[in-house]
């Protein structure tokens, strides 16, 4: 079933009570087959995010919209509350696509010129490029989870606040954690530079 007929035939749910509401929506999952009812309006709200975050991991659209499709169908069969959708579907982006450049089951990726002159750049420039691209997505590969996930959500453009929120830490210690995923990742690029 694709998603959009999940999101057409989503009936709603009564809030679960089992959780704390601080005036959130609550979506409780009801069975095998369910759709929570407002998954149409966090997917139109939430898309464009969720793909960004996953395309600064894999560095193709194409890939960072199958990230999205399998969180946004994951969301739809959870009972995360609606006030925390956003922080959670970031977190499962940088999630999923970490895991999918640690799988190698990252298909090659291929860069379109378009240009409006006739001229064609230099072919080693393009090269060089995508292998530094290739050697920072496998250095962040291997860096501990939650500091590829902090680092990948804070240059998505989340706040700090935001990236707190996601990952379950103090808004104070965001700058903390992203600094040393940083240094982490230079260090990685040296250390992996210098083994080829």
């Amino acid at each position: 079933m694709s998603l959009i007929n999940d999101v057409r035939t989503a009936r709603p749910v009564a809030p679960d009570a089992d959780r704390p509401g601080r005036g959130e929506r609550v979506v409780a999952r009801s069975g095998p087959g369910h759709v929570r009812a407002d998954l149409a309006e966090v997917f139109r709200r939430d898309y464009a995010l969720v793909v960004g975050v996953a395309a600064r991991v894999l560095g193709s659209r194409d890939e960072a919209e199958d990230v999205a499709q399998e969180v946004f169908l994951s969301l739809g069969r959870s009972s995360v509350p609606t006030g925390q959708a956003r922080g959670w579907l970031c977190v499962a982006a940088a999630h999923t696509a970490l895991n999918q450049l640690r799988a190698g089951r990252r298909r090659a990726a291929r860069e379109v010129i378009a240009a409006n002159d006739d001229t064609l750049p230099d072919v080693a420039d393009a090269v060089v490029t995508l292998e530094e691209r290739r050697r920072v997505r496998a250095a962040l590969a291997r860096l501990p989870h939650k500091h590829a996930v902090a680092l990948v959500l804070r240059h998505s453009g989340l706040s700090y606040a935001d990236v707190a929120a996601a990952l379950d830490l103090s808004p104070g210690s965001v700058g903390t954690t992203v600094r040393r995923a940083e240094s982490t990742l230079r260090k990685e690029l040296i250390r992996h530079a210098s083994s080829d």
